[in-house]
């Protein structure tokens, strides 16, 4: 154990929009408590909450704007993107007066997608930054692969003369990256530079599925509904729910809803709405088929834990649409939803299918800096 244990300070500034990034930066943390025990989360929202559920001590000020989306569409994303900037102008205030308060002279500023916190200029030594980055090309790696000087893919949200305002957001973001110590790729990949590829990077599962299924009150087949941290799932749910009462009637089956903190449901017959979790990593292992958007967290727990998925991107969401190309899905196939549900309900459970260590190797890459 390096002997700075008790001496180093780890800030990590997580992306408070949706949940996947401070799912993944809970691993992350998890691991480095072998190497350090000053670890400062600094988010907003609902994953500031998760990040207090699992026992780690965070700061609650960053509030991103919403996704507008309508029957599963993303819409005005100009205007999103406008109000991401002003709230990346905003961050990177709170991020200064964080690092001016609780940066330590041997610190590591950890950004999950926080641009804002590596953009501070500094009249001493920076301190070391690593950046956790998934915008990815779909091209050539074992998931989704990287390009440009770096590697690193890019934003995609508009079209046209407005894309010149997202293509200067991009060349920042750029500078950005290629001024970090370490840049933490959770995919499969050559290292260069100063890119490390190192696999999914989950939550650790702690106890066999059997026990897990005891544990959770699932006793037949179970199909885990997950919406996300926003209210972006909402078209998603009310489509599962429609297959799944097809479905019922000939099938033995129990459908668990995790809505997330920002959809409330009225109705609940028929199935299990257990709102916001701070275990969905548990509920995805345990259970049979997981449908959800095409969230990269949830993506990879699938992968790793080996329970099948259907996952839907949000149309015309960039990122999404990506992930979901990777595993053989797009919008359009939320209108089959009965069809792909009764198709992977037969396909068998593969357990874990890897000992997924991409949060150690993260952690390992951290603490030797």
């Amino acid at each position: 154990m390096p002997n700075f244990a008790f001496t180093q300070r780890i800030i990590f500034f997580t992306s408070p929009i949706g949940l996947g990034h401070a799912s993944r930066d809970i691993a992350i943390a998890e691991k480095l408590k072998q190497y350090l025990n000053d670890i400062l989360f600094v988010s907003g929202g609902s994953a500031h909450e998760l990040i207090l559920r699992a026992k780690f001590s965070g700061l609650n000020l960053y509030k991103p704007p919403s996704f507008s989306v309508n029957s599963g569409t993303l819409h005005n994303s100009f205007i999103w993107l406008v109000k991401y900037m002003i709230y990346y102008h905003k961050s990177k205030k709170i991020a200064k007066e964080v690092l001016t308060k609780h940066l330590h002279a041997n610190s590591i500023i950890v950004s999950d997608e926080d641009f804002a916190s590596l953009s501070i200029n500094y009249n001493t030594t920076p301190p070391k930054k690593v950046l956790i980055y998934d915008i990815l090309e779909p091209s050539t790696s074992a998931y989704l692969t990287i390009s440009n000087k770096n590697n690193l893919g890019e934003t995609h949200l508009t079209s046209g003369f407005l894309h010149l305002f997202e293509k200067k957001m991009n060349e920042r973001i750029r500078q950005l990256i290629n001024k970090c110590d370490r840049v933490i790729v959770p995919d499969f990949g050559e290292n260069k530079d100063n890119l490390e590829y190192v696999g999914p990077i989950v939550r650790e599962i702690k106890a066999n599925r059997t026990t897990l299924r005891n544990n959770l009150g699932l006793t037949r087949k179970t199909v885990v509904l997950c919406a996300g941290g926003t209210d972006a799932g909402t078209y998603l749910i009310q489509r599962s729910l429609k297959a799944y009462e097809k479905l019922r009637s000939r099938f033995d089956l129990e459908l668990i809803i995790i809505s997330g903190p920002k959809i409330r449901l009225t109705d609940s017959n028929g199935f299990r709405n257990l709102g916001f979790v701070d275990n969905l990593h548990e509920y995805i292992y345990a259970s049979d088929l997981v449908v959800s958007l095409a969230g990269r967290s949830t993506i990879d727990e699938s992968i790793v834990y080996g329970t099948p998925g259907i996952f839907i991107p949000i149309k015309d969401h960039f990122e999404q649409e990506q992930n979901a190309i990777r595993m053989g899905y797009k919008f359009e196939d939320i209108f089959r939803l009965e069809t792909l549900m009764e198709e992977k309900l037969g396909s068998i459970h593969k357990g874990l299918l890897q000992k997924s260590n991409g949060a150690e190797i993260t952690a390992k890459i951290i603490s030797g800096l």
